[in-house]
């Protein structure tokens, strides 16, 4: 009688330091594979596949050097395989399998598939991913679901939960967030100093090779070198890199952007998200590291580090609460019935808008964005232009190398375009262009004049902004936070309404020519 066990490990659970690991076993197999289901759910960027399937392989690698036996299966070996579960009844069947694991999935797609699950004879198990810090048990007591939960009172519990910058039961610094004081742009001076990014030159041609001649169908720009992390000692080197010279100015830039330096991709920020989404590193492992560095470093204020931890504790274990409370309902939220299709420019960067050019194109560069990027100037547009939640979706999950879909939804159809109606923000995250000319310095440089409403030239953030307020006025006019906003509007004089309307009008009839 066969007591062999096969465990399944996914792209998003290279997480070395999972319990699964700590013992040897000649009667275990674990099973990592590049699935064509994974690959064609969505459109995804190059960079991306690349970096799950490289990382793979490099995890696959470390198990193997500890003793562990793994089959490892390239798109070669399981293009036959329409499914998972084709692979795993197959696998099974052929190597006598009497019990299937594997480690709850994060994303709903997969968790469902897996529940599903049926094999003749084999017992199927599931286990934690030993991840993330707040366990899915204690959902409950911090998210209701289908309504508003405010991410600062989620992140005070967790402060307090985990002892993180805490005294005595208090904030250290005696605030929660210091956001305030993080909201600096980037003059003239400061980017001399902006710091060269830690990249990496993993091969990855012969994954290429293979996307290639599997016809995976892609976009954005490939890379022969890919900068990325793929491995644990890799993550743990740019996690040192951001620490030391990063985090003492992460903080006060985190909001900028800029195109007048080949660094304004990077910045300051840490980068770590593929290195955390993908299990590599654990986020207690990466606050020990920031803390580690605030603590022996003068130069990291109080509010570089808040802000940092307020990422990780808070946002991140949140957004993750909030996509799994009210997962049976988030694919059907369309709260302001937004339809338009994506523009064309949303696949190649070519619009004369010098933010969104920016924005998009350093996506399909590097297949990052950071936060104000993708919130501020690629969301802000797709709400105020009306953009369908499901294919602005569908664009962040494939073409962010950290998406995955239990940050990526609600982080896109709650935060960035109010599709939920307020389960996640209380008011929407519409704003004209006067926010992206204070945080940045792409309008100077803009075909379009950021200072017009309405002329031929006129900023399209700002015409589309109150098109926005007054399309949306008998769902959003009651919102107290929207207030001030209807105000002005209400004062503004009908002439300049009706121009400001009639630009807004004219620039929705030719998204692509913008």
């Amino acid at each position: 009688m066969s007591t062999r066990t096969l465990r399944l490990i996914l792209g998003d659970q290279l997480n070395a330091s999972h319990s699964w690991y700590q013992q040897q076993d000649d009667k275990v197999s674990y099973l990592i594979a590049e699935l064509p289901q994974e690959v064609g759910y969505v459109k995804h960027h190059v960079q991306k596949v690349c970096a799950f399937f490289a990382a793979m392989r490099e995890f696959t690698a470390a198990l193997q050097a500890a003793g562990h036996d793994v089959i490892y299966l390239t798109l070669d070996e399981t293009q036959h395989h329409a499914t998972l579960a084709e692979l795993i009844a197959d696998l099974c069947s052929q190597h006598k399998v009497a019990t299937f694991q594997y480690q709850l999935p994060d994303e709903r797609r997969l968790r469902d598939q897996l529940s599903r699950l049926s094999l003749e004879g084999v017992a199927i198990s599931a286990a934690e991913t030993e991840h993330f810090l707040l366990p899915e048990a204690e959902f409950p007591r911090f998210i209701k679901a289908g309504q508003h939960n405010r991410m600062d009172s989620f992140y005070r519990k967790m402060r307090k939960r985990l002892d993180i910058l805490m005294e005595e039961g208090k904030p250290k610094g005696g605030q929660w967030s210091f956001d305030a004081d993080n909201r600096e742009p980037l003059r003239k001076d400061d980017l001399a100093n902006v710091p060269e990014p830690l990249c990496f030159a993993n091969d990855v041609t012969d994954i290429l090779a293979r996307l290639e001649r599997h016809g995976v169908c892609t976009f954005g720009k490939a890379q022969a070198q890919l900068l990325w992390p793929i491995n644990r000692r890799q993550a743990k080197a740019l996690l040192a890199h951001f620490c030391t010279v990063c985090l003492p100015n992460f903080g006060r830039f985190q909001d900028a952007m800029t195109d007048q330096s080949p660094l304004g991709w990077s910045l300051y920020h840490s980068r770590l998200s593929f290195a955390l989404n993908s299990k590599m590193l654990h986020p207690g492992q990466v606050i020990a590291a920031a803390l580690a560095a605030y603590e022996a470093d003068d130069a990291i204020n109080i509010a570089q580090i808040e802000g940092f931890v307020r990422q990780i504790i808070g946002w991140r274990e949140y957004v993750r609460a909030v996509y799994w409370v009210n997962s049976e309902q988030y694919d059907a939220q369309n709260f302001l019935l937004a339809e338009r299709s994506l523009p064309e420019w949303f696949w190649d960067g070519d619009t004369k808008m010098r933010c969104l050019s920016q924005a998009i194109t350093q996506s399909l560069d590097y297949a990052y964005a950071h936060h104000i990027q993708r919130l501020m100037v690629v969301g802000n547009f797709a709400l105020i232009a009306g953009l369908s939640p499901d294919e602005v979706e569908a664009w962040y999950l494939g073409i962010y190398i950290d998406a995955i879909e239990w940050v990526e939804q609600p982080n896109t159809r709650s935060m960035a375009l109010f599709a939920d109606g307020g389960w996640v923000a209380t008011k929407p995250y519409a704003a004209s262009g006067n926010y992206i000319n204070k945080m940045s310095d792409h309008c100077q440089s803009c075909h379009y004049n950021v200072k017009e409403r309405s002329a031929p030239n006129a900023c399209p953030f700002m015409s589309l902004y109150w098109h926005f307020l007054a399309q949306n006025k008998a769902t959003l006019g009651t919102n107290p936070r929207m207030a001030f906003p209807y105000r002005t509007w209400d004062k503004m004089a009908d002439t300049a309404k009706t121009e400001t309307l009639a630009r807004a009008q004219a620039y929705l009839h030719s998204l692509n020519e913008l």
